[in-house]
């Protein structure tokens, strides 16, 4: 099964720890960990179920392509990182 990591900025807000959840996509796999831990919905997702933007999602070090929908496919052996995005100005 794919494993999530959470990130430590993501942890000072809600404490999630690494596990491995079911799922082929990052949509499935985040909907896992939603249904274990409701709490981390609202701070990862916005009102339409998509990802906020101050968060990155990296599949196996790569950046996720669809940020709306999460579509991205994960192989059993992924490894999804959830990330605060850095911003500029």
């Amino acid at each position: 099964m794919p494993r999530i990591v959470f990130a430590p900025a993501i942890q000072r807000h809600v404490a999630s720890p690494a596990r491995e959840v079911a799922g082929t996509s990052v949509a499935a796999a985040l909907a896992a960990v939603l249904a274990e831990q409701p709490a981390l919905r609202g701070y990862l997702l916005d009102d339409q179920g998509r990802l906020r933007h101050h968060l990155s999602v990296f599949v196996d070090g790569v950046a996720v392509r669809d940020r709306q929908w999460l579509s991205d496919s994960v192989r059993p052996d992924s490894e999804i990182y959830v990330v605060q995005a850095l911003t500029g100005g």
